[in-house]
């Protein structure tokens, strides 16, 4: 992390932390949605869900989904921005290479390709799958709804384990962020083909065939 993000993500916090609930719920959708948008704050969002959830242990109920709503809202700008301009602009502001290897994840597991990079932490990269999202036309309702399970799931836990662990959740986060998405991104796969294994899953492969 760059030193001005640290000193930003620690000024943050003590703010967070140290605020009523009426000011540190809308800070948390202001700041959650620039990072899902306009800015890229790496883990903010993560800091300080943990940072919250430690000093108050009841805030685990709610304060988690401040987090998810903002995260949410700075994604629906990003997909309505690509929705509008289409694979044009998609394709000026990421590598080509990239956007083809979204493209073909979107179309090899559907749903799947939105919900995982939204539920792990970095290095998973993330925006790259809301714009692809946005230039694909992706069903709205479809996104938001796949958005706000897979973040709310995402910072509830972290909210949890910040409870009984504190900070500790986070240096484990960034220590291990490689191998946690290595381990779901095999999970994934497995589950994947053990779907189209089955009879159902033939069924359906078929049927997309036909």
């Amino acid at each position: 992390m760059f030193d001005w993000l640290r000193a930003l993500t620690f000024r943050l916090g003590k703010f967070i932390v140290h605020v009523p609930l009426y000011v540190a719920g809308p800070a948390m959708i202001f700041i959650g949605a620039l990072d899902s948008s306009l800015l890229s704050l790496p883990e903010i969002n993560d800091y300080l869900v943990v940072a919250r959830c430690y000093a108050h242990p009841r805030a685990v109920l709610f304060f988690p989904m401040f987090a998810a709503i903002g995260s949410v809202l700075g994604c629906l700008l990003l997909y309505t921005i690509l929705k509008r301009g289409g694979l044009a602009v998609l394709h000026r502001r990421f590598k080509l290479e990239h956007v083809q290897r979204v493209e073909s994840a979107y179309a090899r597991f559907g749903i799947l390709a939105l919900a995982v990079p939204a539920l792990l932490p970095p290095p998973m990269p993330f925006k790259i799958f809301i714009a692809t999202a946005g230039a694909l036309q992706f069903p709205r309702r479809r996104f938001l709804l796949t958005i706000l399970i897979a973040r709310s799931l995402r910072y509830y836990t972290e909210g949890i384990l910040a409870v009984f662990y504190g900070e500790r959740v986070l240096r484990f986060l960034r220590d291990n962020g490689l191998m946690i998405v290595t381990i779901v991104g095999g999970m994934v796969l497995l589950a994947l083909a053990i779907y189209l294994i089955s009879n159902k899953g033939r069924a359906a492969v078929k049927a997309a065939k036909e």
